[in-house]
Parts: C-alpha cells; structure tokens; sequence
C-alpha cells in the first residue's frame, strides 16, 4: 500500500493508526476513514503461500482527474436533492432493498415539503417494483401522483415515467388493460414533448406492443406498435448496434 504525503490535504484524514488503542496490539490496527479511496495497481499470487493474493494500492488525491470523473459520473446516476435521498438510490442500485426501505420510511417522516415526499414515494415505488411487490409499487406511485396533480396538469412532461413505471407494475401483475391505460398516458406525453424520433418514444411503442396488446393477444394492434418502435431504430440506431438486434428481436417475436 502506498501513500504519497503530498496528497493528504487539511480536509482529508485518510487513516489512522490505532494500534496502541486496540485491544491486541500486536496487530498494527489501521483505521480508514469512510472517503478515503485507493487505487488498484497491481493484483498477484503471493510467492509463499498460492492460496493468498497481493494486491498493491495507492492512494488517490482530490485532484485526481480519474477519481472526479468516476464521481461525476456516480452523481449523474443518482437522484436526491440531498446526500440521504442519494444514498437510497445507491442502495437500490446495489440491491440492498431493505436497508433502502428502512432509510426512505426514516426520509418519509421527517419530509417538510410535498416534493420530498413526492419523491420518497417514487423511489419506494421502484423499490417495491424491485421487490416484485407490485401492487405497493403502484400504491406509492399514486401517492406521487396525488401531490403533484395539485400543482400540475394531467399532461405534464414530468408525470410520463410514472405513468410508464405504473402500467409496467400492471403488466407485471398481468392486467393489462390497466397496463395499456397507463402506457397510452405516458405516450401521449412523451409525443408532445419529445421529437418523434427519440429512443425513449421507440420503448413507449414496445411497451404498449410487447407488455399491452401482444399479452391480450392483438397482434395486430402489437404489430403497429413494434413497427413505430422499429421504424425509430432504424433512424437512430446503427444496423450493427445491440440495440438495433434488440428492436429487431422484439419486432419480431415480443417480449
């Protein structure tokens, strides 16, 4: 492990020595604080013993331009307007459904603005969503419904993934007429507010074709709705792109 001076500031305390502090002192205790990151240099089979592994680190700095990307990028798949609502969301990214569950209903009640709780109750519906907990899903999804319908039109552009995550938790119940009400919601809004051939349009159309009308068994209905999404594809995907198979593969067998 190396650790380069210069790269400690005032406001970083990457570790302490705890050793005269522990209880067994002849274990050279080291103690990391919680930000303190390392990068992973080297990885190899140690010489004397096969079953064990060396691996060589360094200690990053705050101006390491690697490390503020990697957290620019962290940042930008996490929503929250605080550090608390973010740290729900890593959770659910990372699986830990619980823990988030228990940290949201903490958040929930000491909400002070109808936004906080608007969001609250969108994250618990994705995590229910997660838990396969379906029903609960879409009970907090009109939870957030209810708070912004008192300051929003039905047809806001802000309301269209929940919609889209509503009739997702209907198709995944098996109600797809419920399924496709909430669909055709989330596609009415998506063509006011999106140019006709953006990605998330082609998903909208999958979804009302694969989830809605494939599973009620209107193929036709499903064959319009796969070709829109198609069509999208073919416009914005290049023919060698995954995606590009995956619009294909849906078009043609459904989801």
């Amino acid at each position: 492990m190396t650790i380069d001076p210069s790269k400690i500031s005032a406001s970083t305390t990457p570790f302490a020595l705890i050793d005269e502090h522990s209880a067994i002192e002849s274990e050279k205790e080291i103690l990391f604080s919680m930000h303190t990151v390392f990068r992973v240099d080297d990885i190899k089979q140690a010489v004397s013993n096969s079953r064990l592994w060396e691996v060589q680190l360094s200690l990053t700095g705050d101006n390491d331009p690697q490390l503020a990307t990697l957290t620019q990028r962290i940042k930008g798949e996490l929503s929250g307007s605080t550090g608390w609502h973010r740290l729900g969301h890593l959770m659910l990214k990372v699986g830990h459904l619980n823990q988030a569950e228990e940290l949201y209903n903490e958040l929930l009640k000491k909400a002070s603005s109808d936004d906080d709780r608007a969001h609250i109750y969108h994250m618990l519906g994705m995590l229910k969503s997660q838990q396969g907990q379906y029903k609960e899903a879409v009970s907090f999804y009109e939870k957030k419904l209810e708070i912004k319908r008192k300051t929003l039109p039905e047809d806001h552009s802000s309301l269209a993934n929940t919609y889209n995550n509503i009739g997702l938790a209907y198709g995944n119940m098996g109600n797809y007429s419920k399924a496709l009400e909430f669909y055709e919601k989330a596609i009415k809004i998506k063509e006011k507010s999106l140019s006709p051939n953006h990605p998330d349009l082609a998903t909208s159309y999958n979804n009302i074709g694969a989830v809605a009308y494939y599973n009620m068994v209107n193929y036709s209905k499903a064959l319009e709705f796969y070709d829109k999404s198609l069509k999208i594809g073919e416009k914005v995907l290049p023919s060698e792109s995954s995606r590009f198979g995956y619009f294909l593969q849906q078009h043609r067998f459904g989801v």
